[in-house]
C-alpha cells in the first residue's frame, strides 16, 4: 500500500514515533488510525475512502497507518483481532473505532459523532460580540423566508432544521430531515443535526425535571430516570451535568440498554459547542472505557 506525499496528513505509524506522532499529535488534532496489511483486500478497499476523506476535511483529523505484520505490539496493544480496523486517538487516549470496510456515508457519520467535520480546523471567523442573539423562533422565520427566496441553495436547509430543534420543534425538524436532497442526506452536518434530532425524541412524554431528579435521588439505579435526567439537563439549562449523568451510567451501568450511555455520550458531543468540555468530557470517558 503506498503512502500519499502529504506526511503532516497522513503518515506511516511505528513503535518508533507512536507516542510523539499519535499519542502526544492527539491533543491538538484527532488522529485516525488504520490497521491494514498487504494481504487484506478490504483493507485495500478502505484505504483510498481514507486518504479521500482525510484530504476533504483539510485538516480536521490526521490518518495514520499501522501495518499489523510490521508493528506486531501495536496492534496488540489495541487489541486488534481483525482487519482493517480504524481508531480514533483524542486527547492522548483512543475513544472510539470500528471494524471493516465501511462505506463512505457511514464514516462520515462516525466522525461527525466526534465533531470532525469538514475544515474543522481553519480559523474560525471573527463575530461582533454585540450583535443581538437571534431567538430560535425567529431564525425559524427568517430561514423560512430565505429558502422561498434563494430556492437554489439547499444548505439553508440544514439551517432551519438546527432553527427547529432549538425552537424545540422536533417534529417539523423530522420531516425536513426527510425532505433534504441526496447530496445534503449525507452531509456531516446532517448527522449532527439527526443526532441532535435522536435527544430530542427521546423526551417525548418523558418526566419533568423535578420528577427525574426525585426518582434518581430516591433509586441511584433507576437507570431510566438518570437517562432522561441527562437528556433533558443537555438540551435544558445545564449540559455539564447532563454529561456527569451519562458519564455516572457508563462507570456503574455499561451495558444498560445495549450500551445506551456511550451512545448519549457520542449523540452529545455531535451536538455541542463547548469545545473545551466535549474535550474534558472525552478524556474521562476514554479513562472509563479504555
Amino acid at each position: 500500500m503506498d503512502l500519499p506525499t502529504s506526511p503532516a496528513a497522513i503518515f506511516e505509524v511505528t513503535e518508533a514515533n507512536f507516542e510523539t506522532d499519535v499519542l502526544n499529535a492527539s491533543i491538538d488534532t484527532p488522529i485516525l488510525i488504520d490497521f491494514w496489511a498487504d494481504w487484506c483486500g478490504p483493507c485495500k478497499a478502505l484505504s483510498p475512502v481514507l486518504d479521500k476523506l482525510v484530504d476533504e476535511y483539510q485538516g480536521a483529523f490526521r490518518l495514520g497507518k499501522i501495518n499489523v505484520d510490521q508493528a506486531q505490539e501495536l496492534a496488540g496493544m489495541f487489541g486488534i483481532r481483525s482487519i482493517p480496523t480504524v481508531m480514533l486517538v483524542q486527547d492522548g487516549k483512543p475513544v472510539d473505532g470500528f471494524a471493516g470496510a465501511l462505506p463512505e456515508g457511514q464514516i462520515r457519520e462516525f466522525l461527525g459523532q466526534h465533531m470532525i467535520v469538514p475544515g474543522a480546523a481553519e480559523e474560525a471567523p471573527v463575530t461582533d460580540d454585540d450583535t443581538p442573539v437571534e431567538a430560535p423562533a425567529e431564525a425559524v422565520t427568517r430561514l423560512r423566508r430565505e429558502i422561498t427566496e434563494q430556492p437554489d441553495k439547499p444548505e439553508l436547509r440544514l439551517d432551519l432544521i438546527g432553527a427547529l430543534l432549538q425552537a424545540g420543534q422536533a417534529t417539523e425538524a423530522e420531516t425536513e430531515l426527510s425532505a433534504l436532497p441526496a447530496d445534503l442526506a449525507t452531509d456531516a452536518r446532517t448527522n449532527t443535526l439527526r443526532s441532535q434530532l435522536e435527544l430530542a425524541h427521546a423526551l417525548d412524554g418523558a418526566p419533568d425535571l423535578a420528577v427525574l431528579r426525585q426518582r434518581v435521588q430516591a433509586d441511584a439505579g433507576d437507570w431510566e430516570a438518570r437517562d432522561l435526567l441527562g437528556v433533558r439537563l443537555l438540551l435544558g439549562p445545564d449540559p455539564a451535568a447532563g454529561l456527569e449523568e451519562f458519564l455516572y451510567m457508563l462507570e456503574h451501568a455499561r451495558d444498560w440498554h445495549d450500551g445506551q450511555a456511550k451512545k448519549r455520550l457520542l449523540a452529545a458531543f455531535a451536538t455541542l459547542d463547548d469545545a473545551a468540555l466535549v474535550s474534558a468530557c472525552r478524556r474521562r470517558m476514554a479513562s472509563l472505557l479504555f
